[in-house]
């Protein structure tokens, strides 16, 4: 078989992912707060940046092609670069009318104390058994055998690691260790250092002074049927009534199950809204939520440099100014066209969804992503970047515009129903319930469809899950 080499031609498409069709589709993506953190890191890496109160010619152009091309790179559309090769950026800023005074002269930094200094840093949980430590034991080797057990403690209080693993780190006998173990687990808060639940219990039965042996015998033998709320199992193996179980599963449930969670370090989350949503007369107004957002501008001492020097420049240096104005005003339009599609998702998912900006969560429709796309004529990609992590300030609450999405129930007569409605209703069927008599899934699921909503118990357990409700079972409450 003989061997030769062929030239040939072949044309194909494809999709260029150039650093500044890159950077339009990070920002689209991004929450408020992610977006602010975005515009500050750009602006200490692009000196052609800065903010100011002026307008931007920059971005006033939202219209050309180079920001919608930004826009929709899902759609299809290859982003070349062409044009922006191309621009004479001299020209264009001849042609800027901006003052040509003399830049401002930054106030003089004075070094003042920080606000951080003026705040008092949380007190962990370690911090506070250690201050225990060094208070009780005056020995070096228990306060080292102390500080050890300190520092294996998750963060509800529990003991994570073995006597005898912490005897071969101390170099210690494991009896000194548990020693050392037993004075600790008489400190605050009651019930730490405790290696499992029911040890958690006992020690914190021991600092009420609570010595009844029906409590002690449920917490040491029984937890499991405690956990199913088997009372009469309890009672006929401890040969008491069911009402002295009650009493003393009363005493139990006051008692702390994780005794380090006053000392958690989890911080609330707290949402800053990207939109807000108010109703004015019988319409709604979408007002995107611009606080904090700078008014950026492409820097005077660029413009004023590339204007005044451009004979003294050399093509190194001219091309590197260039460079930074284009990303500087590549940032600026897909800032304003992150906005507005922000903007035009909001306005169709209040179209679609206008029931329950008007009456609430029972008039939540099924809606999809392909159901805006087609409505605004953008990728759907497109829709699951502007909805993700973005959340609307509306007349019935904050809500993340992804919770606007649902799959359909079917009901028995009628159009669908979305499912977070039907999370909603079984969560208000849970709450008006009798708690001595909870109710079943498959009761819930006879409930629903009365109410002309065709689901499966399966499906009805599958909610009460993801809502963290108990199963009946566990949900029924001692008389």
């Amino acid at each position: 078989m003989a061997m030769e080499l062929r030239q040939q031609l072949k044309m194909t498409q494809q999709l260029v992912m150039t650093p500044q069709l890159q950077m339009a589709i990070k920002l689209l993506q991004l929450s408020h707060l992610e977006l602010l953190d975005a515009i500050q890191e750009e602006m200490e890496q692009n000196s052609a940046l800065e903010e100011g109160d002026e307008p931007d010619e920059v971005s006033a152009r939202k219209d050309e092609p180079l920001a919608e091309e930004a826009a929709a790179p899902e759609e299809g559309v290859v982003a070349q670069e062409k044009a922006n090769e191309e621009i004479d950026w001299s020209n264009y800023l001849d042609e800027y009318n901006a003052p040509q005074g003399a830049s401002n002269l930054e106030a003089e930094q004075r070094e003042t104390p920080q606000f951080e200094s003026f705040i008092a840093g949380r007190q962990t949980l370690c911090d506070h058994i250690l201050w225990q430590v060094m208070l009780r034991f005056t020995d070096p080797d228990s306060q080292f055998v102390g500080e050890m057990i300190a520092g294996n403690l998750d963060k509800d209080g529990y003991l994570k690691a073995g006597i005898d693993e912490l005897a071969d780190t101390c170099k210690k006998s494991p009896e000194f260790v548990e020693a050392v173990l037993k004075v600790m687990q008489t400190f605050d808060p009651a019930g730490v250092c405790a290696r499992n639940l029911s040890e958690c219990l006992l020690l914190q039965l021991e600092q009420l002074g609570i010595d009844d042996p029906v409590v002690r015998a449920i917490i040491t033998g029984h937890m499991k049927n405690l956990e199913n709320k088997n009372y009469k199992a309890i009672a006929r193996d401890l040969k008491v009534s069911q009402d002295t179980v009650i009493l003393a599963v009363r005493v139990i449930l006051e008692l702390e199950p994780r005794p380090g969670r006053a000392f958690s370090q989890e911080e609330p989350r707290y949402i800053t809204p990207d939109i807000f949503v108010h109703k004015v007369g019988d319409e709604f107004e979408i007002v995107l939520n611009d606080d904090g957002l700078p008014k950026l501008r492409v820097s005077r001492f660029y413009r004023e440099a590339l204007i005044r020097g451009r004979r003294e420049m050399t093509d190194e240096t001219r091309s590197y100014v260039q460079g930074k104005l284009k990303s500087a005003a590549w940032l600026i339009r897909s800032i304003h066209q992150r906005q507005r599609t922000i903007y035009r998702v909001m306005e169709s998912i209040i179209k679609f969804q206008r029931e329950f900006f008007e009456s609430g969560l029972a008039h939540l429709k099924p809606m999809v992503l392909r159901d805006v796309a087609e409505d605004i004529n953008m990728h759907e990609s497109t829709i699951s970047r502007v909805t993700t992590n973005k959340y609307a300030h509306t007349p019935q609450g904050i809500f993340e515009l992804k919770f606007f999405f649902n799959s359909s129930i079917n009901r028995v007569h009628g159009e669908a129903i979305a499912s977070a409605s039907v999370k909603d209703k079984i969560a208000g069927i849970i709450k008006a319930e009798n708690p001595k008599k909870p109710f079943s899934d498959d009761k819930i699921a006879a409930m629903l469809e009365k109410d002309n909503i065709q689901i499966a118990r399966r499906t009805v357990a599958k909610y009460r899950e993801m809502l963290g409700i108990l199963p009946s079972s566990k949900r029924k409450r001692i008389a």
